[in-house]
């Protein structure tokens, strides 16, 4: 309704010659409308996407459903200049992907537990949420991997318990967590090597986003907290004063974009998409927009588990 109504003043306003002299403009104006959605400008898409969309026709004109969890500063955040849209280098990347296979995307925001179910029970066609690609994960969907993964533990400033890692430095800790983390187990296999080496046990808190285990630490109710080493240093650059990076860690994983089980030619048109948006620099590019470690880059993957 409101681009009819930029038309119709366009209308009202010039006259037909005007309006011829402008309307490569108001054509180019009205695209970036359209791209911008609910969420954030759309990168432009590589020279191969035209011969992708001739090869994956299936989505084209479509809109689909992006299951996010948007608390997480960097990758996928509400903009904070307007709260009815999201922001980050996810939010770019889904975006363009679109682009490339002709979609537009919409947003589902929910608990990062409730990702891969909100995905399998239908209510979403994919995940980009800056979610880990594990075994145990790949049964509930398939991923295209796009990302490095190294974890940085987040302490108070001065680190009073003296944390240097996932390890028995954590024993007595208090740990935040985010339900559905890979670090929720890692931090409970460290139980059994405290109470080993006659040290109390670590505990873990839960709670249902970024925001609210970084806040759990900054009142003191939590030691640390341990999750991608870019969402701690947006952390710390945001409270330089009372929080820092005892270390940062590597971690077996890829970062993944997931898509259902039952849908393998959508898995192959991401894929094929993500193989020309790191081919064509745009990935690496959208890290440095987004403040994010070009180490992180990889090239793209699949894991699947049957």
């Amino acid at each position: 309704m409101m681009l009819e109504n930029i038309f119709e003043d366009a209308r009202n306003f010039l006259d037909r010659a005007e309006l011829a002299k402008r309307s490569r403009h108001v054509a180019m104006g009205a695209a970036c409308l359209i791209a911008l959605g609910i969420s954030g400008q759309a990168q432009a898409a590589p020279a191969g996407c035209a011969a992708l969309q001739a090869k994956y026709p299936a989505w084209k004109g479509k809109t689909l459903v992006n299951a996010i969890n948007p608390h997480t500063p960097g990758y996928e955040a509400i903009d904070p200049k307007d709260p009815s849209k999201y922001v980050g280098f996810d939010i770019d990347l889904g975006e363009e992907i679109g682009e490339c296979l002709g979609f537009k995307l919409t947003y589902k925001a929910v608990t990062f537990a409730a990702l891969l179910t909100t995905l399998a029970s239908g209510q979403a066609d994919i995940v980009i949420s800056d979610i880990y690609a594990t075994e145990e994960r790949a049964k509930a969907a398939d991923f295209i991997t796009y990302s490095k993964v190294f974890d940085g533990v987040l302490v108070a400033k001065g680190n009073p318990k003296k944390i240097t890692g996932i390890n028995t430095s954590m024993c007595g800790a208090a740990a935040a967590e985010n339900t559905g983390f890979v670090e929720v187990p890692l931090v409970q296999a460290l139980i059994p090597q405290c109470k080993a080496e006659g040290k109390t046990e670590p505990t873990l808190q839960l709670y249902d986003n970024n925001a609210n285990c970084i806040q759990a630490i900054l009142a003191g109710r939590a030691d640390t907290y341990v999750n991608d080493v870019n969402t701690v240093d947006n952390a710390v650059k945001a409270n330089p004063d009372k929080l820092e990076k005892a270390i940062a860690v590597t971690i077996p994983y890829s970062v993944g974009i997931a898509v259902p089980k039952d849908k393998p030619k959508f898995r192959e048109a991401v894929m094929a998409v993500m193989v020309e948006i790191h081919k064509s620099g745009d990935q690496l590019a959208l890290l440095k927009k987004w403040g994010l470690d070009t180490d992180n880059l990889k090239e793209p993957g699949l894991l699947t588990v049957n």
